[in-house]
């Protein structure tokens, strides 16, 4: 859902301190380089790009952003909505973050390296893109299994 009213992305960076407004700016770069597209500001603060619908048995449906982040001054979420399960390679060469199901929380950007932020957010967007061309996604992706499990083999 975006946000309503005449707020913008820039105001909103504008009102963050000065470390998290850099980061912000980083990331918006970043993912506008990955998505091709603007961002929009979702929510209460989240910057999203892109966007996917989902429709699922339940009846729930609505749309979401394919990619995002929320800046803080704590820690950065950025959004995976495929799910940190898909990517524990990239994730552990990424540096100081932690994380939950489909998101990553940074500090600092000077904490990871922002190459392989990249990488991971950059194989999020094409992998949600192309579940989203067969039409509405039905499942709440980071919560389903990822696609193999050939990491885990010893």
């Amino acid at each position: 859902m975006t946000a309503e009213g005449d707020r913008s992305v820039e105001d909103y960076i504008a009102s963050l301190d000065e470390r998290t407004a850099k980061d912000a700016g980083t990331l918006i770069e970043m993912m506008r380089r990955i998505s091709g597209q603007e961002p929009t500001l979702w929510n209460a603060g989240t910057i999203g790009f892109g966007t996917y619908h989902y429709k699922y048995d339940s009846g729930r449906e609505g749309d979401g952003h394919t990619i995002g982040f929320y800046p803080r001054k704590a820690r950065t979420t950025v959004y995976l909505m495929d799910g940190t399960a898909r990517h524990p390679e990239l994730l552990a060469q990424l540096g100081k973050h932690s994380e939950t199901g489909y998101c990553i929380y940074i500090k600092r950007l000077s904490d990871v390296d922002l190459r392989i932020l990249e990488q991971i957010v950059r194989e999020s967007y094409a992998f949600i893109e192309s579940k989203s061309h067969d039409g509405p996604i039905r499942q709440i992706l980071w919560k389903a299994e990822p696609p193999t499990m050939e990491k885990h083999a010893r």
